[in-house]
């Protein structure tokens, strides 16, 4: 090729670029996943520190969840409850589910005499199994 006078053919390289909008949208995507998919829920939405034994088991989640505060208050399904209306609510349970077994998770500094009128409830409505959460001693 012949050259002009005063001009000259350059070839210009362009730089790659790396577009990275397609990357940032799929790690928004996948945080939004995940914060979906994952469960924040406390087991009764109160914090109870249970206590621990050698002997504790996983039991099944189609249990009920009752706890017991080391205040002495009631939690069921995230709303305070009396004995009265905990006594309703185990009823209308296990009339949808009879094969469902009682777990009361029990602050280790509540009364034992609150505790005994739980489960005293709980038997009144009907409850076959009945048995307290621990955290398994390691």
């Amino acid at each position: 090729m012949s050259e002009l006078k005063g001009f000259s053919y350059r070839r210009e390289r362009k730089t790659p670029e790396l577009n990275i909008s397609p990357l940032v949208d799929m790690v928004f995507l996948l945080l939004i996943f995940f914060l979906v998919t994952t469960t924040f829920s406390r087991e009764t939405g109160v914090e109870v520190h249970k206590p621990k034994a050698k002997t504790a088991r996983t039991l099944s989640r189609e249990s009920v969840l009752i706890s017991v505060t080391k205040e002495g208050t009631i939690h069921i399904n995230n709303r305070k409850v009396d004995l009265e209306e905990l006594n309703r609510i185990i009823k209308e349970t296990l009339r949808n589910k009879t094969d469902s077994s009682i777990i009361i998770i029990v602050d280790k500094v509540s009364f034992t005499g609150r505790v005994i009128a739980v489960m005293d409830e709980c038997k009144q409505a009907g409850a076959e199994r009945i048995s307290l959460a621990a955290m398994k001693e390691e």
